[in-house]
């Protein structure tokens, strides 16, 4: 069964999807495929408890399933590379809110006068 990934990095956003019998290597050979990254460079974390990810498991027995890692709710993973022998600290930049609509782009209450046929 495919699973499905919202992968963040600083103000990277990648999604992915896998099957969930894949490694978690195959999962960042498919990043590596993206961002020019080797695996051997990454470090992938769970997104909600940043746990990293073995790369070894598999997708389900990291515990990302058909039911956790849905189409229309990917999981979330946080990505980090490593600098040498070190491994960055995760920084994910919050996205960006969009400016307040204009008045004349408001929707309105449909009291408007206009004709209507």
């Amino acid at each position: 069964m495919e699973v499905f990934f919202t992968i963040r990095r600083s103000k990277t956003t990648i999604f992915a999807d896998a099957k969930e019998s894949n490694t978690v290597l195959d999962l960042k050979k498919i990043i590596q495929g993206i961002l020019k990254i080797s695996p051997d460079d990454q470090a992938l974390y769970d997104g909600t408890n940043e746990q990293v990810l073995d790369d070894s498991k598999t997708l389900a027995d990291s515990g990302y399933t058909q039911q956790t890692a849905k189409a229309q709710a990917p999981a979330v993973l946080k990505l980090a590379v490593k600098e040498g022998d070190t491994v960055e600290a995760i920084n994910i930049v919050d996205y960006s809110s969009p400016p307040e609509l204009p008045d004349v782009m408001k929707p309105h209450d449909g009291t408007g006068t206009g004709d209507q046929k």
